[in-house]
């Protein structure tokens, strides 16, 4: 393959929970070998983008916290150039690091955003409904990202897609995908590279997310067999990627 550098996903393609993917750190050292330029473009909402890169370290990966990027970024940047900053966040983990910068309080009277992310067990009634009445008072919606699910360590798991389409359903606002598929999202990381999407490809274990999203901006995808991927997924896809290969670790030998 003729390309300058790699869009690639964390969460099932680099590591599975607290393990990392065989041989994954052996096709970054190549990639760095190779000079080829790598960005990370995750659609994990459950932790800032500091702790991302901790948890990276400890599983011996060296990635600076600069090549990470992800939904809560994204949305942070989209509110600093709307000029505002009053958010209700209905996010779990550390994210609200990343919004430190511009958001409110978890309970403010009046909010201009939303923001929806893979909250756990934060996902309760009381704070659906609060998201909706903020909405229905005139908040914008935020999804941080918009999967239906997810590999977590113990299995399969809701992301946070289902609960933004049911407030998508209630209130008939349309949200605004910060993550993956969103165009902005992918030319975030490319600009950062400074290669245009015909320059690089896209490494993902979601057909829809993050192999459709790239085909989008004109990009090509490898799908990789672990993570989330699932046969009956790729049959029903609308879109094929490029290649399919067993896990990233494959890549020395395609690129």
């Amino acid at each position: 393959m003729d390309i300058k550098g790699l869009l690639i996903d964390l969460d099932g393609v680099i590591y599975i929970g607290d393990k990392a993917i065989p041989g994954a750190w052996e096709a970054l050292e190549y990639l760095r070998q190779k000079k080829y330029r790598f960005r990370f473009v995750s659609n994990t909402t459950r932790k800032s983008r500091r702790a991302i890169s901790w948890h990276l370290s400890a599983m011996g990966f060296d990635i600076p916290e600069s090549y990470i990027f992800t939904p809560p970024v994204a949305a942070s940047r989209y509110m600093q150039d709307a000029g505002k900053s009053r958010a209700y966040l209905l996010v779990t983990g550390d994210v609200d690091r990343d919004f430190a910068p511009v958001a409110g309080g978890d309970l403010p009277a009046t909010v201009d955003y939303v923001i929806i992310g893979d909250a756990g067990d934060r996902l309760t009634y009381d704070s659906l409904n609060r998201a909706f009445r903020y909405l229905m008072d005139g908040a914008e919606l935020i999804a941080l990202e918009k999967d239906r699910y997810w590999m977590a360590s113990d299995g399969l798991s809701l992301s946070a897609g289902p609960f933004v389409s049911a407030l998508e359903f209630a209130t008939g606002k349309t949200a605004v995908v910060m993550g993956k598929p969103s165009p902005s999202f992918f030319d975030l990381a490319l600009r950062d590279m400074g290669l245009t999407p015909g320059e690089a490809v896209m490494i993902g274990d979601d057909v829809l997310t993050d192999i459709g999203g790239a085909h989008v901006i004109g990009m090509d995808g490898i799908l990789v067999r672990t993570g989330k991927f699932r046969e009956e997924a790729l049959r029903a896809a609308p879109v094929r990627p490029g290649r399919i290969i067993g896990s990233v670790a494959d890549l020395p030998g395609i690129l």
